[in-house]
C-alpha cells in the first residue's frame, strides 16, 4: 500500500533564510479576519466603545410619566381662559343706536369728555395667541353692565394693544358680534384703519338694580391622540449562542462577557428603546387627503394612522420660536426675553426645562457669561428636590431670569449624527415642569396630569407598555422545531402633550 497523496506544497520547507508567511501555517490576513500568525499578536481583549454611550433614551424619562390606557383613543379636555378678551375689533361708529349687522369701519372724532358712545364689531376669527377656545364664534361674550377697556392695536394683525391711550367705559348693549360702550372719559380720534383690543375687567351697577341676565360658562377645548403599535425582533441560530469570542464585549448597562450574541441582543434592545422614544418625539398623524397609507403587508387592509408626537404637538398647539439669536440688537438675550414675555401670556409656569442642541446651548451659555454669572443666583432647583448637586449630576445648569427658573441641558438626540444631529430644522425645546389641570368627563372633576406623559395599552390580562418574549428552541424556549432563539419586542403607546401653549419649540 502506498501513499496516494502528498504533503501540501504550502507546508514544504522553503529555501529562504528570512522569516515570512510561507514559513508557517498561512493564517495571516491583512484584514485580521484570521487570528493565528507566526508572531504572537497583542490583542486588546475589550471592545472599544467608538461612539461612547450611543443610547439617546433620556428625554422622556426625565420629563414624562407613563400610565396605562384601555382605549384606541385618548381624549382630554383642557380648561380655557377665565377672562374674555377680543382682538382685531373694528369701530363701526358712534351712533346712539348700535348697529347689529355689518362691519364697515367708521371714523370717530375726538371726544373731550366722558359719556361718548362707541360701537365695535368682533370678527369671528380671533387670534389663537389669545388662547380663545371658541374660535369662529358668531356671538360676543361681553355682557351689559361690564366695565371694559379698549386700545388701538400696534398693527392690524398684532392682537395686542399699542401705545395709544386706553379707553375705559361700561358696556350698554350687546347683540351678536356687536357691543356698545359709553366711555368714562374723553378719547382721541379713531380712524377706519385702526383695529382694537378689548378686555372686560369688571362691572358696575346702580343702587337697587337687578343683576346680570346672562351668565358665562367655562370654556374648554378637547384634544385626542391614538396609540400606535411598534415592533422589533432579534434572532440567532442555536450554534452561535454557544460560540465564544476572543474579545470581551460590554454593554451600556455594565454587563460584559465573551458571548457576542449577548452583546448583540442587548444593543438591539437599546435600539428598540430609542425607537420608542423617537417615535413619541417625531410622530405625526396621517393627513386625511383621501389617499391611504398602507402597511407593508398586503394581507393587512388597515391604514396607518400615525400618532401626534412631541414636535408636532408644539407646532400645532404651542409656541414656535425661529432664528434664536438672530436679533440685530441684543442678540440672544433679546430673543430670550421675548420667550419670557410669551410665557407671561400663557400659564406662566415658574420652572422650565431646556433641552437644546449644541449651537443653541452655546448661545445660552454666552448669555450667562455676559451676565457675569449672576443668573445662577436664586435658582430654587425645585425640580431636583432643591438639590443643585443633583441637577449638576444629571447634566443640568440652573439659572433664573425674571420670575422664571430654567434648567438647561444638552439633548443628545439633537447632537448625535446617528440620530437627529445634522437635521438643522429644530434646535431645542422648552418644557414646563410640573402638572396641568384637565377635566375628566367620566369622573366629572378636574384632575392633575403631567404636562407630558405617555399612555400605553394595558389591561388586567395584557400589558403592552414594553412587551418582550422568546420563540424558537434555544434559550429556554420550546415553541418551534427551528434551531434558533428569536426575541420579539412590542409596545403600543402614544404621547400626550397637555397645555401645549406652555411649551416652546426652537426652530432654525
Amino acid at each position: 500500500m502506498a501513499f496516494t497523496g502528498g504533503i501540501p506544497a504550502a507546508l514544504q520547507p522553503t529555501q529562504g533564510k528570512a522569516l515570512y508567511a510561507g514559513n508557517y501555517i498561512d493564517f495571516t490576513d491583512s484584514s485580521f479576519n484570521m487570528w493565528a500568525q507566526q508572531f504572537l499578536p497583542d490583542v486588546y481583549e475589550q471592545e472599544v466603545e467608538r461612539y461612547g454611550n450611543r443610547s439617546i433614551g433620556s428625554f422622556l424619562r426625565m420629563v414624562s410619566a407613563e400610565m396605562p390606557t384601555t382605549s384606541d383613543q385618548i381624549i382630554w379636555t383642557e380648561q380655557g381662559r377665565l377672562h374674555t378678551r377680543y382682538a382685531n375689533l373694528q369701530c363701526v361708529g358712534n351712533a346712539g343706536t348700535m348697529p347689529t349687522t355689518g362691519n364697515t369701519p367708521a371714523a370717530v372724532a375726538q371726544a373731550a369728555n366722558g359719556g361718548a358712545v362707541l360701537n365695535f364689531h368682533v370678527p369671528a376669527a380671533q387670534p389663537t395667541s389669545l388662547g380663545l377656545t371658541t374660535q369662529g364664534t358668531t356671538a360676543c361674550n361681553f355682557r351689559k353692565g361690564q366695565t371694559v377697556m379698549v386700545q388701538a392695536q400696534s398693527s392690524a394683525t398684532s392682537a395686542v394693544g399699542g401705545s395709544d391711550a386706553v379707553i375705559k367705559g361700561i358696556i350698554t348693549n350687546v347683540v351678536g358680534q356687536h357691543f356698545q360702550v359709553k366711555t368714562f372719559k374723553g378719547h382721541a380720534a379713531l380712524t377706519t384703519a385702526q383695529r382694537f383690543t378689548a378686555l372686560a375687567y369688571g362691572s358696575e351697577f346702580a343702587k337697587g338694580s337687578s343683576n346680570f341676565t346672562e351668565k358665562l360658562d367655562p370654556s374648554y377645548a378637547t384634544f385626542a391622540n391614538s396609540p400606535v403599535i411598534l415592533k422589533e425582533h432579534y434572532s440567532i441560530n442555536g450554534s452561535d449562542t454557544a460560540q465564544i469570542g476572543w474579545i470581551e464585549v460590554s454593554s451600556e448597562n455594565g454587563a460584559s462577557g465573551y458571548l457576542w450574541y449577548l452583546k448583540s441582543e442587548h444593543e438591539n434592545r437599546l435600539r428598540w428603546e430609542d425607537y420608542l422614544e423617537m417615535s413619541m418625539v417625531e410622530g405625526v398623524e396621517q393627513a386625511n387627503t383621501g389617499a391611504t397609507l398602507d402597511f407593508y403587508d398586503a394581507n393587512i387592509t388597515a391604514t396607518a394612522k400615525g400618532t401626534e408626537g412631541f414636535f408636532a404637538a408644539i407646532e400645532s398647539r404651542g409656541n414656535v420660536y425661529s432664528d434664536f439669536g438672530a436679533q440685530s440688537t441684543g442678540g440672544a438675550l433679546t430673543d430670550f426675553d421675548a420667550v419670557l414675555k410669551q410665557l407671561d401670556k400663557q400659564g406662566a409656569i415658574e420652572e422650565n426645562m431646556l433641552f437644546l442642541n449644541r449651537d443653541l446651548s452655546l448661545e445660552i451659555d454666552d448669555i450667562l457669561a455676559q451676565q457675569n454669572g449672576g443668573y445662577s443666583g436664586g435658582t430654587s432647583f425645585g425640580v431636583f428636590n432643591n438639590s443643585e448637586d443633583m441637577a449638576l449630576n444629571l447634566g443640568f445648569t440652573g439659572y433664573r431670569r425674571g420670575s422664571y427658573d430654567f434648567y438647561k441641558t444638552d439633548w443628545k438626540y439633537l447632537n448625535d449624527w446617528s440620530t437627529r444631529g445634522g437635521f438643522k430644522d429644530i434646535e431645542g425645546v422648552l418644557v414646563p415642569a410640573g402638572t396641568s389641570t384637565v377635566y375628566d368627563q367620566q369622573l366629572g372633576a378636574n384632575i392633575k396630569r403631567p404636562f407630558l406623559h405617555v399612555r400605553y395599552r394595558a389591561s388586567e390580562t395584557e400589558n403592552r407598555k414594553n412587551k418582550s418574549w422568546v420563540t424558537g428552541s434555544v434559550g429556554g424556549a420550546s415553541t418551534s422545531p427551528i434551531d434558533e432563539m428569536r426575541m420579539h419586542y412590542l409596545s403600543e403607546r402614544c404621547l400626550i402633550a397637555q397645555a401645549a401653549n406652555n411649551f416652546v419649540l426652537f426652530k432654525a
